[in-house]
């Protein structure tokens, strides 16, 4: 995913913001604007280019003192993300630098 064209579109309010991830960024209190950060200045930690219908990656970056993992999808024709989920990786799940999944 190239990130001008992810900033592009944040810019432009192409951003859709799935129900499912609404419900678990209120459950985990993760505002909008912590999400956008994530995506336009995070690293990019797993790409799924095979997705359908949009390719999807995995973003990582520490915001406030807490790391975050979104899951976006991105139709590049269209200039639009998808958010489809956000959370708080766990060291049960990841290793401490929380970009690394546990075999």
């Amino acid at each position: 995913m190239k990130r001008e064209l992810l900033q592009h579109a944040i810019e432009q309010g192409s951003i859709e913001w799935r129900k499912h991830a609404l419900q678990r960024m209120f459950e985990r209190s993760i505002p909008r604007n912590d999400v956008k950060e994530v995506i336009l200045f995070g690293e990019i930690i797993e790409n799924y280019v095979d997705n359908k219908p949009f390719p999807s990656a995995l973003f990582f970056r520490v915001v406030h003192n807490r790391p975050l993992h979104i899951v976006i999808a991105f139709d590049e024709i269209e200039m639009r993300i998808f958010v489809i989920t956000a959370y708080e990786p766990t060291l049960e799940k990841f290793e401490s630098d929380f970009k690394t999944r546990k075999k």
